[in-house]
């Protein structure tokens, strides 16, 4: 077996360079740097402000955005005969967005990019691509994919689009629309993507490279892939848009002389009685907008129960701020926004929430089984911007104590994101609010055992002093 292993990874080619970094970011569990080579199969990971940029070797882009943890599987150029070129990108979690190079244009047939439930195609596109553990989403920006859930003849390990008839295609010119699949299901759903896609979960950075879609119907509009073999800054928008160059300056031409203007008589003005004027009251003083709380629950089915609000139509009263599995987390439109304290800490109790233990047999069966939570605990350390937290989760005679860590936003936001594959940790998004003299929120995800992963939301309240 070791020689195996160290004869795969003598093997392991090029598979881009990195163009642009910024925040967390980590290849091969080492810092990422600016033009350092990225390896087949290395682990590519960002944390709460990380951006990694990649240039593959064949002049596509793949980006991961913050929280973010994935890999280029294979990359294998066949410059004398394209159509042999293999390549295979795998998103284990977070948002990342791969738009197609030279050598996959030529080869699509030989394109994969694998989520963990669900198997991407590419027609010659540029997409974005949303995960956690059970669930995907795609959004096209040009061109079109063909997704479908792994099941039957579609698996991780199978190579090119999964075509068949429970298979679904996506174009640029759906515009507003992408594609969901969750664990267990093989036929892609077709959704407003919204408060749904990618780019709302995870937004590109203002510098991204846009895709240029011209007659793409529906696409952005903006400057193709740069050149940024020599960017070493974070300023991509001089090299993604440049500015157009001054014209040379006219040399030797003498300057011609220009006559003053005549100096006209004054005009003589009448200034009419300034009318009275009646005072308005200010616009604002007629809109009172309520105090900024927490809107938290399911927006999807589990188990047979009915969701508890409509996402759609909840994001028309309240700021989506994360989805995380079957939950979502918002904040209601207001003028009362959280402000971070310099220092300090405070203890939450845990208040309410809901949580359902999904136990895969196969890519196909999944059951989903209630579950309660209990012997919460949730301490927010303001002076060193961090939170930690713990809650019990237990189904029938069985009990996981579930842990996480991780940051506090300006805004009041925890980002615990820890990777899916970790045994009883907490990835979470949640929220801190001054609603109720002080409360918070947060949605999860994490992964029991080999089977088993757990979704959920909690609900806490400040422990009084």
């Amino acid at each position: 077996m070791a020689l195996t292993c160290v004869f795969h990874a003598a093997q392991a080619a090029d598979a881009g360079k990195i163009i642009f970094v910024a925040g967390k970011a980590s290849v091969g569990g080492q810092p990422a740097l600016d033009g350092a080579p990225v390896r087949e199969g290395q682990m590519l990971s960002t944390g709460a402000d990380g951006f990694l940029y990649i240039k593959t070797v064949d002049s596509g882009l793949f980006i991961l955005r913050p929280n973010t943890q994935a890999r280029i599987a294979a990359y294998q150029v066949d410059e004398k005969n394209p159509a042999k070129t293999q390549v295979k990108f795998e998103l284990l979690s977070g948002v990342a967005r791969s738009k197609s190079g030279n050598a996959v244009k030529q080869a699509r047939q030989n394109f994969r990019f694998n989520t963990p439930v669900a198997a991407i195609g590419v027609r010659g596109t540029d997409f974005t691509v949303f995960t956690d553990n059970d669930t995907s989403r795609v959004a096209v920006i040009s061109g079109a994919i063909v997704m479908s859930g792994f099941g039957g003849a579609c698996m991780p390990g199978g190579a090119g689009p999964c075509d068949g008839d429970a298979s679904r295609e996506l174009s640029a010119s759906q515009r507003g629309l992408l594609l969901q699949v969750q664990r267990g299901q093989v036929t892609p759903q077709l959704l407003q993507g919204s408060p749904l896609s990618p780019d709302q979960v995870s937004p590109p950075r203002a510098d991204e490279p846009l895709a240029r879609a011209a007659g793409a119907g529906g696409g952005a509009s903006a400057a193709g892939l740069p050149n940024l073999d020599a960017q070493k800054t974070v300023d991509l928008v001089k090299v993604v848009d440049p500015a157009p160059p001054s014209p040379p300056p006219v040399k030797d031409v003498p300057p011609v002389p220009v006559p003053p203007p005549a100096q006209p008589a004054p005009p003589v003005v009448v200034v009419p009685p300034a009318p009275p004027v009646t005072p308005v009251p200010p616009i604002e003083a007629a809109i009172v907008l309520p105090a900024r709380d927490i809107v938290w629950g399911r927006w999807q089915v589990v188990a047979g129960r009915p969701p508890d609000f409509n996402l759609p139509q909840a994001m028309d009263q309240s700021e989506l701020i994360k989805t995380n599995g079957n939950y979502a987390l918002l904040r209601s439109r207001g003028t009362d926004d959280f402000v971070m304290p310099n220092n300090g800490s405070i203890g939450f109790q845990l208040k309410g929430g809901e949580a359902f233990i999904y136990t895969d047999y196969t890519p196909t069966y999944r059951i989903e089984t209630p579950a309660s939570l209990t012997n919460g605990m949730l301490t927010v350390d303001f002076g060193k911007q961090s939170f930690e937290t713990s809650i019990g989760i237990t189904s029938g005679a069985e009990s996981f104590k579930l842990s996480g860590s991780g940051t506090v936003g300006a805004d009041g936001q925890l980002n615990g994101s820890m990777g899916s594959s970790q045994i009883n940790v907490l990835n979470l998004n949640g929220l801190l609010s001054r609603q109720n003299g002080g409360s918070a929120a947060y949605i999860f995800t994490s992964r029991l055992d080999e089977k088993r992963s757990a979704n959920g939301v909690t609900y806490w309240q400040q422990t009084p002093h």
